[in-house]
């Protein structure tokens, strides 16, 4: 039995020699046969060459086996290619991967980063340019030792110039990590991955921006890098704003360049943002950027610092209220996910100090800082009685610093820009610039002199104003038939007692003073009503009795103007239209007549007590119109059509209208 066993195990101990036997073979043997049927097919191989040079036939032994490769020109040639290969002694078999050439629309061709050292080309490439020529374009770009893996086939239809865009392309897989693609469909240049670090990023921003000739840039889906500290900052100063630090994305640095540029208008914008990954994702970056300049706002010199999911400000508040207002914000305006910071802010006298009056068609806006809110009522004092529809937006700040006489410089400058059609005034210190446009050539040239004369002693001032008279275009008698029909339903009607315009008049004015502008040879008469008479006052009723009406109607009666008389003033004298620029309205308010004691109660001989007599005034001063209202709606009417634009030779006072509607006449 034990002899039996051993035979048995006996070939057992023959099978490590068999196994060498077969690792030899396969380690020594297979190698010479895999060349040996190559170069078998070699001479086949070595018949396909093109134009270029190289055959389109490439073969590889897969151990007995060989494979073929490429691409026919025409299914003739492959067929007798292969042919020939089965004619051959010493492949076991011939496995056909061979095509056609064929033309591929779009032509589409790309280069993937599949390792650190690895690049896969795959698409078309074209049949015009062999593949080893190609790959050693590519090559040449990449680092050295990359190793290509080309699946690319033959193709017609490539655009002109290919070889530039693919090596243009694979240059830029270096900068980016694996998985990053570069492609390229027919003339258009695509991109696509993460980029390994910040210059990398930059270079790959830089370079896209000049591509080949003949090609243009597509799609770009470029991560950016992902940084350890995420950090971001404004600087401001005298000379202007610097951006440093991080931005998410390249539309987020060019959100924060924007914002700059709005910061600072005129001033410089220095750069040196990076586009970077890293922000928490619980933070917005464009609500965190937004956040940052506001608190810029809040200062003349400084920095606003985010690091740490932390935001800070330092440096000088461009005014003591700033200070406040900068630790509110920080406490109540912070976007989510970003924690409060240092609010280290010093409030010092402006310089230079400034503000600035803006004149536009839909609005008048102070901007800039002022002493006190005593100069500030006395600016919009000047304002507000020369402006009809626009508003005054006041968006000054309280300051120190502010030179001298700034409330004087200002008031006698605000008329002067508010009768522009747009204009501003910019105060640096105690000098005074007004530059704008007037709607007439001889108010331009008179602004000048008249800033020259109001400003206080010690001030500079400067005036460049232009100016837009329109031409005559319109034929007279087309003038006076269009303003007759504008006036015709015309009924404009001031409220009881008052000479403020109603919105109703606007319209109408609006058109009347288009038409002017258009027309300078139109002159308007302007006749405003007085208040119908009331009511006498039944007997008994409080009326004034026949002692007392002599006095009362001595009283209240007008004294005689030219437009009484019938005879309508000059054009340009004082009472038939107000100047060009009128200065604030300075009238007194008319005495009221002392009210006439009841007949009842002087007939009974009955007193007045102090406070019955206090009781009866205020009802006299409230039911008595001012005695020259017809004057003052007339002047309310001229003025809102001067400021429209129309000339001032143009209207005049006519005599006083009939109560009702505004009267308009059309002089010849």
């Amino acid at each position: 039995m034990f002899a039996q066993g051993l035979r048995r195990a006996g070939w057992l101990a023959g099978l490590p020699a068999l196994a060498l036997i077969w690792v030899s073979a396969t380690l020594y043997a297979a190698p010479q046969i895999a060349d040996r049927i190559e170069a078998a097919g070699a001479r086949v191989a070595a018949g396909t060459a093109t134009a270029t040079g190289e055959p389109w036939l490439r073969l590889e032994a897969r151990g007995r086996d060989l494979a073929a490769e490429g691409e026919a020109p025409d299914v003739g040639e492959r067929e007798t290619v292969l042919a020939k290969l089965a004619a051959l002694e010493g492949p076991r078999r011939i496995v056909s991967e061979v095509g056609l050439v064929e033309t591929a629309s779009p032509f589409l061709w790309a280069a993937v980063r599949t390792g650190t050292a690895r690049v896969a080309l795959e698409g078309s490439r074209p049949v015009e340019i062999g593949r080893r020529a190609l790959e050693a374009r590519v090559t040449g770009t990449l680092a050295p030792g990359t190793h290509l893996d080309d699946t690319a086939r033959a193709a017609r239809g490539a655009p002109p110039d290919f070889a530039s865009a693919a090596a243009f392309l694979a240059a830029r897989l270096s900068g980016l990590a694996k998985g990053g693609r570069a492609a390229l469909s027919d003339t258009v240049l695509s991109l696509s991955g993460e980029a390994l670090d910040v210059p990398a990023y930059e270079a790959l921003r830089a370079a896209l921006s000049d591509p080949p000739a003949g090609f243009s840039i597509g799609r770009i889906e470029i991560l950016p890098p992902a940084v350890a500290q995420y950090r971001f900052a404004v600087q401001k100063s005298a000379r202007g704003v610097l951006l440093d630090g991080f931005a998410p994305s390249a539309a987020d640095r060019d959100g924060a360049l924007r914002a700059a540029a709005e910061a600072v208008p005129g001033g410089t914008v220095q750069d040196r943002l990076l586009t970077a990954r890293g922000l928490d994702p619980a933070i917005d970056p464009k609500a965190l950027i937004a956040f940052a300049f506001k608190l810029a706002e809040l200062i003349q010199a400084g920095t606003v610092s985010f690091a740490d999911d932390t935001v800070s400000v330092t440096g000088d508040a461009i005014d003591a209220q700033a200070i406040p207002d900068a630790a509110a914000l920080m406490r109540e305006g912070r976007p989510a996910g970003v924690k409060p910071g240092a609010v280290a802010l010093t409030a010092r006298p402006l310089s230079p100090y400034r503000v600035a009056i803006r004149r536009t068609p839909e609005a008048v806006t102070l901007t800039g800082h002022l002493p006190d809110d005593a100069t500030r009522e006395r600016v919009l004092a000047a304002l507000r009685p020369r402006l009809f529809r626009e508003p005054v937006i006041d968006r000054t700040r309280l300051a120190d610093g502010a030179p001298p006489d700034l409330g004087p410089a200002l008031a006698a400058a605000a008329p002067l820009v508010v009768t522009l059609a747009t204009g501003e005034v910019a105060v640096s210190d105690r000098a005074l610039t007004l530059t704008g446009e007037s709607l007439y050539r001889e108010a331009a040239a008179r602004v000048p002199d008249r800033l020259a004369e109001a400003l206080p002693p010690g001030w500079t001032g400067q005036a460049a104003v232009t100016a837009r008279q329109p031409a005559e275009t319109r034929d007279p008698a087309a003038c006076r038939a269009e303003a007759a029909a504008t006036l015709a339903g015309a009924s404009l009607r001031f409220p009881a007692g008052g000479a403020t315009l109603t919105p109703a008049f606007y319209p109408v004015l609006d058109a009347l003073a288009a038409l002017a502008k258009a027309c300078p040879s139109l002159r308007i008469a302007i006749s405003a009503p007085a208040d119908p008479a009331k009511p006498k006052p039944a007997p008994g009723e409080g009326a004034p009795t026949a002692e007392a009406a002599p006095t009362q109607m001595a009283s209240t009666a007008r004294p005689e103007t030219p437009a009484a008389t019938g005879s309508a003033p000059k054009p340009n004298s004082k009472e038939a239209a107000p100047k060009a620029h009128p200065e604030p309205e300075t009238h007194a308010a008319p005495k009221k007549p002392e009210p006439a004691k009841p007949a009842a109660a002087k007939a009974a001989g009955s007193k007045t007590t102090p406070t019955q007599k206090t009781e009866t005034k205020p009802k006299a001063a409230v039911d008595d119109p001012p005695l020259d209202l017809p004057r003052l709606r007339g002047q309310a009417v001229i003025e809102y059509l001067l400021q429209a634009g129309v000339r001032p030779d143009q209207l005049s006072a006519g005599p006083d209208a009939p109560p009702g509607p505004v009267a308009f006449a059309l002089l010849p």
